[in-house]
């Protein structure tokens, strides 16, 4: 009891009076809960001189040399291994080295220091902790803020305990799960954790994803300390350990399309590579009945689909995910644009190369996305040349839906278009925006309120599509109807015109899959002649032609595919002229 304690310890009544002190509520002993005052069961409104007073477990602990952290903190914390952690980081060299001197002079001096990782590679975030706290030769505690503030007790009491712990450890703090705090209905248990961090006076590393925001009051002197996607030369690096510590020897080509291709962190790229250990197994046990390891052989085909896996996710819910079924073979256009698409995948395949180890990207501040504009008559081949391009690429290909982003409510097309752009930074996938001109249309006079409002739209959607650094693809009927800003920024504009006799006849015999049962008299010279349409239409009699002959016979015959074009020339409200129909064998004088 203190009664007993101050009679032990006091040798006059004026002391004992004085010694009251040291148990009021602001004394140290008390303020820092190292000393627990619990009341006598025995009285109803006990005095405080009959207060029995408990030392707190984790100062007996420190006392008696106890290993590990306090059983109060197993929930939400640990003590990592620096001594185990690798110099082979996945954050910047450069970055490691300048935080270890930083926290070195910090800790020499006695001074706070409260840093902010932000970003969403976790493994680099912790791994940079570590190595600061090995530099220092210190341990490290890692706090699951989350996980406190889901425990079920007084958050403000777990996180004194988590400060304190770290200064009896002599241990580097680092607070995951900043995130958490930040969530709607947490505020109060956010002021609490500055006002916690205000008074500590150790090395606190504060982990999260968005932009750390100053306070207005408080904690101050936050250093941000960026964790994003890694460089080329650290990504190259990342997927030669993992997929050599796998037992896959990669080559250097491989290597350089994964780290050029894929915006990925660290933890991302050891997934990916796990992934395409795991599907290198399936198809050697689906083809060779075994995955042994010694037989594993990655292709660049597993690894970019297990690459893909990665990202992408927040675009499913925004966007329809298109998978890319043609290829170069399947595309029929002039030679000229068929050199513009192809353009337009050297300049993604080097795009990492001119900007970031050639420093084009230092030269600007906006406009480092690639945006490519079709433009042509419906069914001239726009969107299968988007497949094309994302299947030369390995790609993921999202089309976006009209009817999920415009809205006719106020603010709501802006958010939605947001969300896609925001999905799209890191999502290592092409966006194709079909009927683009809906969306990206010209700004006109403003008459009323509704011109004004579309005009505030378009100048926003401009400016999204600016700072955005992901792949768009725009697909028009008619390119005039676009907004000239548009126009004026895209990096090529590729015309998809209605197709000659050559480029007809070419459609035509590409339509047919070479398991399709034709009739060796069918012409094509003939039909690309009296079948003056676009190549999505001579698809579209390709397939009703295909379904006429499997219910007549099953062979794609000459009275099938002119009974389909009829179809396709009445869908159209065009005139079909039978006369233009042709018959096996007819040269082009008898018909005429």
């Amino acid at each position: 009891m203190m009664d007993l304690a101050l009679n032990l310890f006091c040798p006059s009544a004026e002391a004992r009076f004085r010694a009251r002190s040291r148990f009021c509520p602001e004394a140290p002993l008390i303020r820092f809960a190292l000393l627990h005052l619990l009341p006598d069961p025995s009285h109803v409104q006990p005095p405080l001189l009959s207060h029995y007073m408990k030392l707190d477990d984790q100062i007996v602990r420190f006392i008696l040399a106890q290993p590990g952290t306090d059983p109060r903190l197993s929930v939400c914390c640990r003590l990592a291994d620096c001594a185990s952690s690798s110099d082979a980081a996945a954050v910047n060299r450069e970055t490691v080295t300048a935080l270890g001197r930083l926290a070195a002079w910090v800790w020499e001096t006695r001074q706070p220091l409260r840093l902010y990782f932000q970003g969403s590679d976790c493994a680099a975030k912790r791994q940079a902790a570590e190595l600061t706290s090995r530099r220092l030769g210190a341990r490290l505690l890692i706090a699951d803020l989350a996980a406190a503030l889901d425990a079920g007790r007084d958050f403000r009491q777990m996180l004194k305990l988590i400060f304190r712990e770290a200064w009896l450890q002599g241990a580097v703090l680092y607070l995951d799960g900043v995130d958490a705090l930040r969530r709607e209905g947490y505020l109060t248990a956010f002021h609490t954790f500055l006002e916690v961090l205000e008074e500590d006076a150790g090395i606190t590393i504060l982990s999260g994803v968005p932009p750390w925001i100053p306070v207005q009051r408080g904690v101050r002197g936050v250093l941000t300390v960026r964790f994003d996607v890694l460089e080329r030369e650290q990504a190259r690096e990342h997927w030669r350990r993992e997929l050599e510590g796998a037992g896959v020897t990669p080559a250097a080509e491989m290597l350089d399309l994964l780290a050029d291709r894929f915006r990925l962190n660290s933890e991302q790229i050891a997934d990916a590579a796990a992934g395409a250990v795991s599907r290198g197994r399936w198809r050697a046990a689906a083809h060779a009945g075994a995955g042994e390891d010694e037989n594993l052989q990655l292709t660049l085909d597993d690894l970019c689909a297990s690459a893909r896996s990665e990202t992408g996710h927040g675009l499913s819910g925004l966007a329809r995910k298109i998978q890319p079924r043609h290829t170069w073979t399947d595309i029929v256009l002039p030679p000229d644009q068929i050199e513009q698409l192809r353009e337009v995948c050297d300049k993604a395949k080097h795009w990492t190369t001119v900007f970031d180890v050639w420093g084009f990207g230092r030269k600007l501040s906006l406009g480092k996305g690639l945006n490519v504009l079709f433009s042509g008559p419906p069914g001239t081949g726009k969107t299968m040349a988007a497949e094309v391009i994302a299947s030369e690429l390995r790609l993921d290909l999202y089309k976006i839906d009209l009817s999920r982003v415009v809205s006719k409510y106020i603010g709501d097309t802006e958010r939605n278009l947001d969300r896609i752009f925001t999905a799209a930074e890191n999502s290592n996938a092409i966006l194709f925006f079909d009927e683009a001109d809906a969306l990206f249309g010209k700004r006109s006079e403003v008459k009323d309120s509704h011109d004004r409002y579309a005009n505030i739209e378009i100048g926003y959607l401009l400016q999204k599509r600016e700072r955005n650094e992901a792949i768009a693809i725009l697909a028009t009927n008619v390119k005039h109807h676009m907004d000239e800003a548009f126009v004026r920024r895209m990096q090529a504009i590729v015309e998809f015109p209605f197709p000659e006799e050559a480029e007809r006849r070419r459609v035509w015999q590409v339509a047919f899959p070479r398991e399709a049962p034709l009739d060796a008299d069918v012409d094509f010279n003939a039909l690309a002649q009296a079948v003056r349409l676009a190549g999505g239409n001579i698809k579209n009699i390709a397939r009703c032609a295909a379904f006429y002959a499997a219910a007549d016979g099953g062979t794609i015959r000459l009275p099938h595919l002119i009974k389909a074009s009829r179809r396709e020339y009445q869908k159209l409200g065009r005139t079909w002229d039978e006369a233009q129909a042709c018959t096996p064998g007819q040269s082009a004088a008898e018909r005429h």
